[in-house]
């Protein structure tokens, strides 16, 4: 990565970790005229902060780099990364790996800009690792996020079904994995008629994705992700200002290609499997409508309360399929709802899990990585509220109350209760720059969620 330089030079700066609580003993081993410096500049060891430090011949030698007191930091070093002045870096030599793998992690992602349309340079700081920290490994997890946010960012003229599914297409060549594309009304014909509802308005076909890679004997992971590269609303139009940030409504797709990388590239012992439902929800003569009732890959039939709730239908169409072949696990990605928003902000993962054990592996992996998610309930009483006069199931809950817990009871009812499963509703986006997270699109979850499985499956 750009972001990376192979070894130092002789301009090279070290870069010195300093934190609140070791501070005040670092800086009175320091010689008198370097504790004048730093006192001079006022500089506070509170996470994120730098300074440079003089060296021989008025030329810095080391700077200075707060980070958080406790456990490796990545958002420090994120900092670092667009902080410090342009030039070469490095980590100090013996830094203990998960230290050193976490900054340079963190450098990475503070060194991301999306450039597609306006040529903005790359990373004006390279960082230099130690042996300690292993640049494959770090670059491969940067690389997938950077896909999660380049994808989410990239306008919906130039990131429709067609385009999402030539990216994954990418994703396979490079990794070597089987992949099938279903096409317009081929979607039917293969049944999956919500996929196909949702999708037909648009001049620019649904498909569903349909990835599979590792060996067959492997356990069987399976992702699915809300692959809307628009949602117009549909006939329930939405309005200027709630249309303005749809190309990210495919953020779930971009999540599950992510994370599909992180697993590929390390080589987890797991059959993973990845399903999208690609469709752009827009307005036609063709078009869907509230009230019209949709046969789905389950048999279940489906009123639709509002055709702005389009994805949970391709969803359940999707996750109906990806439960055919059992999978040991299950986890889906989508910005779903609104009220999930609500209840748990932008910068949060919110999701559902019918099983608590996973729960509590997730949770633990969330902290390890400094991946923050929350789990909202599965209340099963609210299951009332999709009660329909005419079909099996309405698509949206009545009453306007939890919204975030009513979609994910819709998605319930085609996942069953026997798949340990995993429902994100997540935001996917940053509404402002902080530390090593630029504002515009971005991963969440997935950390947590790489984490989880490696370790739920490392004993294969």
């Amino acid at each position: 990565m750009d972001c990376f330089a192979a070894k130092a030079n002789k301009s090279t700066v070290t870069l010195i970790a300093v934190n609140e609580d070791g501070f005040k003993d670092w800086i009175a081993q320091r010689p008198a005229p370097e504790q004048h410096w730093i006192d001079a500049n006022k500089f506070k060891p509170t996470p994120g902060a730098v300074l440079m430090l003089p060296g021989e011949a008025g030329k810095p030698g080391e700077a200075l780099v707060g980070v958080e007191n406790n456990g490796p930091d990545k958002w420090s070093w994120g900092a670092a990364a667009t902080r410090l002045p342009e030039g070469r870096y490095a980590l100090p030599k013996g830094m203990e790996t998960e230290y050193a793998e976490a900054a340079a992690l963190g450098w990475a992602l503070g060194s991301y800009r999306f450039d597609r349309y306006a040529k903005k340079g790359g990373p004006a700081s390279k960082l230099v690792l130690p042996d300690s920290a292993n640049r494959k490994s770090v670059e491969e997890f940067a690389k997938a996020i950077y896909l999660v946010r380049d994808l989410i960012n990239t306008p919906a003229s130039d990131m429709g079904p067609g385009e999402l599914a030539h990216e994954a297409r990418k994703l396979a060549r490079h990794f070597k994995c089987d992949i099938d594309v279903t096409v317009g009304d081929d979607l039917l014909s293969e049944n999956y008629p919500m996929v196909h509802a949702v999708g037909r308005a648009s001049t620019r076909a649904p498909r569903l994705i349909d990835m599979s890679w590792g060996k067959s004997k492997h356990p069987k992971v399976t992702l699915v992700g809300k692959g809307v590269c628009f949602d117009s609303g549909g006939l329930d139009l939405k309005t200027s200002g709630g249309m303005l940030m749809m190309k990210k409504d495919m953020g779930g797709a971009a999540h599950v290609l992510g994370l599909a990388h992180m697993i590929m590239a390390a080589g987890l012992p797991v059959r993973l499997r990845v399903l999208i439902p690609a469709v752009e929800n827009s307005v036609s003569g063709d078009a869907f409508r509230p009230w019209d009732v949709l046969s789905t890959r389950k048999g279940i039939t489906v009123e639709v309360g509002n055709t702005d709730a389009e994805g949970r239908l391709v969803l359940a169409d999707a996750i109906t399929a990806a439960l055919e072949d059992e999978p040991e696990l299950l986890v889906d990605f989508a910005t779903l709802t609104g009220a999930a928003r609500v209840a748990v902000g932008t910068e949060i993962a919110a999701y559902f899990c019918s099983d608590n054990a996973l729960a509590g592996e997730l949770e633990g992996a969330a902290t390890r990585e400094d991946d923050p998610v929350w789990r909202l309930p599965l209340h099963a009483s609210y299951r009332k509220l999709l009660e329909s006069k005419v079909a099996d199931i309405s698509s949206t809950g009545s009453g306007g109350y939890a919204g975030a817990t009513t979609a994910a009871l819709f998605l319930q009812e085609f996942v069953g209760e026997k798949t340990p499963w995993i429902h994100f509703d997540i935001m996917a986006w940053n509404t402002g720059t902080r530390p090593g997270r630029p504002e515009g699109g971005e991963a969440m979850g997935i950390r947590a969620v790489f984490d989880t499985i490696r370790r739920r499956f490392s004993k294969h």
